[in-house]
C-alpha cells in the first residue's frame, strides 16, 4: 500500500503525465473544487511515496505508476486536500492582513498608508493586488495562499504603496526601496507567472 511522502523522491524521473486527472474518477472524493487544477504524475522510478505540490496555480500529485485507477483517485483526493488545507492554515484571515498592512506601512512606508480594508479575493485571475486609494481598500489574490510570507508582503506592500502614490513611476518604486526582499519576491512571483504560462 502507498504512503504519502512530503518529499518527492521520484523527481527527474521520466513518467507519465495527466492533467486534470485524466479522466480519473474520484469516486466521491472531493477535491474541494481543485480538480480542474491537478496534474498527476506516475512514475515507474517512484515505488511506494506519493508526494503533492503546487507549482504555479495547479496542483502536481506524484504516484508510483504500478497503481491502479482506483488508488491513484484516492491518493490524487487525499493529497490534494492536504494542500489545500495547507494553504489554508498558512493563510492570514483578513484581519490578521489588515494588521500585518499596518505594520508593514509603519516600518518602510513610515506609516503613511492607511487602509480601511485588507481581504482575500478569488476573482483576481491576471494580477496579485488591487487596491482602490479612493476608499482605501486593498484586495489579494488567493493565487498568493501558500507563497512564502515575504511575498505576500511585497505585494501587500506594493498595493500599501499605491494608497501614498498612484502609479509605478520613480517615486512609487523609490517608496519600495527599503524592502528587503523586492527583488527576491519579484522574481518568485515572475517565476511563478512564467509557469503557469502556456
Amino acid at each position: 500500500m502507498s504512503r504519502p511522502s512530503d518529499t518527492d523522491s521520484g523527481a527527474g524521473s521520466k513518467g507519465a503525465s495527466d492533467t486534470a486527472l485524466d479522466g480519473v474518477s474520484l469516486d466521491g472524493a472531493s477535491l474541494n473544487g481543485a480538480s480542474d487544477n491537478v496534474e498527476v504524475r506516475r512514475s515507474a522510478r517512484r515505488r511506494r511515496t506519493v508526494s503533492a505540490h503546487r507549482e504555479g496555480e495547479r496542483i502536481v500529485v506524484c504516484l508510483p505508476a504500478r497503481m491502479s485507477r482506483a488508488e491513484q483517485a484516492r491518493w490524487v483526493a487525499l493529497m490534494v486536500n492536504r494542500v489545500l488545507a495547507g494553504e489554508q492554515r498558512r493563510r492570514p484571515s483578513d484581519d490578521e492582513l489588515l494588521a500585518r498592512a499596518a505594520t508593514l506601512s509603519e516600518r518602510y512606508l513610515d506609516g503613511r498608508a492607511q487602509p480601511a480594508s485588507v481581504r482575500w479575493v478569488d476573482t483576481m485571475r491576471s494580477r496579485w493586488g488591487s487596491c482602490t486609494p479612493v476608499d482605501r481598500t486593498i484586495r489579494l489574490s488567493r493565487r498568493l495562499a501558500g507563497m512564502p510570507e515575504y511575498v505576500v508582503d511585497y505585494v501587500l506592500l506594493h498595493e500599501l504603496a499605491h494608497l501614498v502614490v498612484a502609479g509605478h513611476g520613480p517615486r512609487f518604486w523609490a517608496l519600495l526601496s527599503g524592502y528587503p526582499e523586492l527583488d527576491r519576491a519579484r522574481g518568485f512571483l515572475d517565476g511563478v507567472s512564467f509557469s503557469a504560462s502556456p
